[in-house]
């Protein structure tokens, strides 16, 4: 039941921008920051790739059991919890005496994120009308877009200044801030759980999840943490398919239009993150460019991810989910094959201009449907695996292209990424269309949105899906 009390949308959105902004500039300083803090703290180029690895583990086994917390117990004090515990653990970083602090307690920093990135995406589920989801997400994802782009530069600048300390003070102000926030707003009442936490699932996925991440970071080498992965893996899926209160509710891992979402989340994030590794090593070591000319030349790449978020809520709204990702998915593909042939400027920032666009309307779009599809008393799962998907996504893209040059030509992850998100787009199909003048005349009332909706949506035989099909 919904409380008379009117919800603090704008509060809302500004923790959940808050959030992302957060995480998203913490990943981006840090890269920048790392050679001078290898310096400083004498550590072994293993022992930092570790400051940014353990984080990575962390945060991929516990997203999605860190939803399904919000969904048992309210996004906003996940939201809090997460916010106040990644802002304690980055003060300590900054005062950490050597690397193995530094280490623990960035795997500690990984664990808060786990738990607020979902609640970013479950906060705005719960909080705004399904019809209504498209602008807060547009605004989500371009603030992640700012913060992408502005890292770099404020990590650069902080390090060469101050040292790399004050790198991990940037984000305490914030967290802190918006975690205090987020606690002085109330939870919406919520019914009682009626079956218990799945512990041994989440156990079982997030090791499953731990040790896929440190396979293909590891990658090209070989490590036993594959084999495991494999074995946990199988263990899960066995056990969610036998328990009676899954970690993953068959309202989200079973819609069709969900799996195929995560599924392009996953490609565009791969292929985004793979390129950009490649373009790196063409533009410095082949062409002999600076770090600097090398990131201007990449700034079209931000630029135009930050504008397609607002242009893909309108898309959506018009054209729907299918026509969007798929168009969006192929400016991507093209991006990237114009890479993969450019050899001056104006050809770079073309091919990062449209990888960006592409990227950009993909991530509002994909990421609108998994949240939507989903029931709102499962947000936090949904948001936990759309977290996954772009934790995940990241890591296979660069292992990729890490393979692939050591195997041959700089430029042959560009052509690969090209092809693997050409070979996404049959997904598209099985995402919604646009809603039919007919549909929208027979739509619930407002007031009766959610809960009357879902039990709408789950109808039995082969056109299951198919209200829910006509609303996005």
């Amino acid at each position: 039941m919904r409380s008379s009390r009117p919800s603090p949308l704008p509060l809302t959105l500004a923790g959940s921008v808050a959030g992302a902004m957060v995480v998203a500039l913490d990943g981006t300083v840090l890269t920048v920051a790392q050679p001078t803090l290898r310096r400083d703290l004498h550590a072994t180029f293993a022992q930092v790739q570790w400051t940014s690895t353990g984080y990575l583990v962390a945060v991929a086994g516990l997203l999605v059991f860190a939803g399904r917390l919000g969904d048992r117990y309210g996004h906003r004090r996940t939201f809090a919890l997460g916010m106040l515990g990644f802002g304690a653990a980055s003060a300590g970083i900054a005062l950490a005496p050597g690397i193995g602090w530094v280490i623990v307690l960035r795997i500690v920093q990984g664990v808060f994120g786990a738990l607020l990135q979902p609640a970013t995406l479950g906060m705005l589920r719960t909080a705004y009308p399904p019809e209504r989801l498209r602008t807060p997400i547009a605004v989500r994802t371009a603030s992640i877009g700012v913060a992408a782009a502005a890292g770099p530069v404020v990590g650069g600048a902080l390090a060469t200044e101050f040292g790399w300390r004050a790198v991990f003070l940037l984000n305490i102000v914030p967290a802190l801030l918006f975690g205090v926030l987020a606690l002085t707003v109330p939870e919406r009442p919520r019914p009682p759980a009626d079956a218990p936490l799945d512990l041994p699932g989440a156990l079982l996925l997030a090791v499953t999840l731990a040790c896929l991440v440190h396979t293909l970071v590891t990658l090209p080498g070989t490590t036993w943490s594959a084999a495991v992965a494999v074995l946990a893996g199988a263990a899960f899926v066995r056990h969610e398919r036998r328990t009676p209160s899954p970690l993953l509710p068959p309202g989200v891992v079973g819609s069709p239009a969900v799996g195929a979402a995560l599924g392009l989340l996953v490609v565009a994030s791969a292929a985004l993150n793979g390129g950009l590794f490649a373009c790196v090593y063409i533009l410095q070591d082949g062409l002999g460019l600076t770090a600097l000319h090398s990131a201007l030349l990449s700034l079209p790449l931000a630029v135009l991810l930050v504008a397609a978020a607002p242009v893909s809520a309108v898309l959506l709204r018009r054209a729907g989910a299918r026509a969007t990702v798929a168009g969006a998915t192929a400016v991507l593909a093209a991006g990237l094959l114009v890479l993969a042939r450019a050899v001056g400027p104006l050809a770079f920032c073309t091919g990062f201009a449209l990888v960006g666009a592409g990227f950009g309307a993909v991530m509002v779009a994909a990421t609108h449907v998994v949240v939507r599809q989903a029931p709102a008393e499962s947000a936090g799962v949904a948001g936990g695996l759309q977290q996954t998907a772009m934790n995940v996504g990241p890591v296979l893209g660069v292992a990729t292209a890490t393979v692939l040059m050591d195997l041959g030509p700089a430029r042959s992850p560009l052509l690969v990424a090209a092809l693997a998100a050409v070979a996404a787009l049959p997904l598209c199909r099985t995402l919604p269309r646009p809603a039919r003048a007919s549909s929208a005349a027979c739509a619930p009332p407002a007031g009766r949105r959610d809960a009357t909706h879902i039990d709408l949506d789950v109808e039995r035989g082969p056109h299951g899906r198919s209200l829910r099909d006509h609303e996005i």
